[in-house]
């Protein structure tokens, strides 16, 4: 039986996608993946992503600043950020990719979090949910995330962190991304907690062109990967394969209405 799938964040805007965006978007329909979200990492990119949405049917945006470079991020970004939200565009979906890392040297955490807070209450103000990076900062996210009270919540995507730790975000109403870090036999923490979730609390991903799955190491990971990730999910889950790929694609779709 063919799926069709979601990837919920692909980095679609960088290589080896670049120069290539409409082969790779044959190659990742082939695998049953008819739609990908792009999420931006900074303000510089926000153009080249909306570019790409509207230029391309199954691609759509995220506008947000990622912690990981948050030193690129200033007042000026937040308003850049506003604008383009906005304007409401057709096919942004979601603001992301924003959050927490205390992964990277001299973190400017402070500075992090109140960027955090700035996009967390734009994403509140123009109905969107987020797409939500978190690296060490599980605990403290979920502290914003209480705190701001969004009635669209969002992802955690990538998660890697502890059963208690997802719970904790699903009882905020969050959905948890499903990455290829379940596909690495020595993970097993992150392949019990995707087990014992509940199924609608799960949405898939791929992290492209970061993250590569198991046996793909040093290659660029691609968004029709997302069907690879779908086969380990399956293995871990006692659920039939129909029910699953059913559940994820609405749950993705209950998250981002703008789809």
């Amino acid at each position: 039986m063919t799926y069709r799938f979601i990837d919920t964040h692909c980095h679609f805007d960088f290589p080896p996608f670049t120069d290539n965006e409409a082969a790779s978007l044959v190659q990742a329909a082939l695998a049953g993946v008819d739609k990908i979200i792009v999420p931006a990492v900074e303000a510089e990119r926000f153009a080249r992503v909306m570019a790409l949405a509207v230029s391309h049917a199954p691609l759509y945006a995220a506008l947000g600043l990622h912690p990981i470079v948050v030193e690129r991020h200033d007042e000026h970004s937040l308003e850049q950020l506003e604008m383009q939200l906005a304007a409401k565009p057709e096919k942004l979906v979601a603001v992301g990719e924003i959050g927490l890392d205390l992964y990277r040297e001299n973190p400017q955490f402070e500075r992090q979090q109140f960027l955090l807070d700035a996009q967390l209450q734009l994403a509140k103000r123009y109905d969107l949910p987020v797409i939500l990076h978190s690296r060490r900062t599980h605990d403290k996210l979920a502290l914003h995330l209480k705190r701001h009270n969004l009635p669209r919540t969002g992802v955690i995507h990538g998660f890697a962190g502890s059963l208690q730790q997802a719970e904790r975000f699903v009882q905020l109403g969050y959905k948890i991304g499903v990455g290829g870090t379940i596909s690495y036999p020595r993970a097993s923490k992150t392949r019990d907690v995707m087990a014992r979730l509940p199924l609608e609390a799960l949405v898939l991903e791929t992290d492209a062109p970061d993250m590569p799955l198991n046996g793909f190491q040093g290659q660029p990971n691609r968004p029709e990967r997302v069907a690879d990730v779908f086969t380990h999910l399956c293995a871990l889950r006692d659920e039939p394969p129909e029910q699953i790929a059913q559940a994820l694609r609405d749950n993705t779709y209950a998250l981002f209405s703008n789809l």
